[in-house]
């Protein structure tokens, strides 16, 4: 069971919704993939490739963030036509990959309105 959260361009939720039968955690995880988007400007896939090799700045980032922070697929920004972000979504409950492409596919679904990335990555 999905969770999915949608945050505004100040890390407020705009919605958080969740599947039945979904982990406890699952709307905390989603909110956090969307905050590290948010908070790095940068899908949560990317933020994970780029900072890798970075374990301690990466636990920096956790304790800044006072836990809010989930560096793995599944938060992507979401942009206006211009490209400025006003939003991010994380989803949670399956594969990270999967979480990734529902997250794009929903943002890309509404007019106006893109995801970066634009496409889930190659798996």
């Amino acid at each position: 069971p999905l969770a999915v959260v949608v945050l505004d361009a100040g890390g407020r939720d705009v919605v958080v919704l969740r599947e039945d039968g979904s982990g406890l955690l699952r709307c905390d995880i989603a909110r956090g993939k969307a905050n590290a988007g948010l908070a790095m400007g940068m899908s949560s896939r990317q933020i994970r490739d780029r900072l890798r090799d970075r374990p301690t700045f990466l636990g920096a980032l956790s304790d800044a963030s006072g836990g809010k922070f989930v560096p793995v697929p599944g938060g992507v920004l979401i942009v206006r036509e211009d490209g400025v972000a006003i939003g991010a979504v994380g989803v949670s409950g399956d594969t990270s990959d999967k979480d990734e492409k529902v997250a794009i596919d929903a943002v890309n679904a509404v007019p106006g309105l893109g995801s970066v990335p634009a496409e889930p990555a190659e798996a």
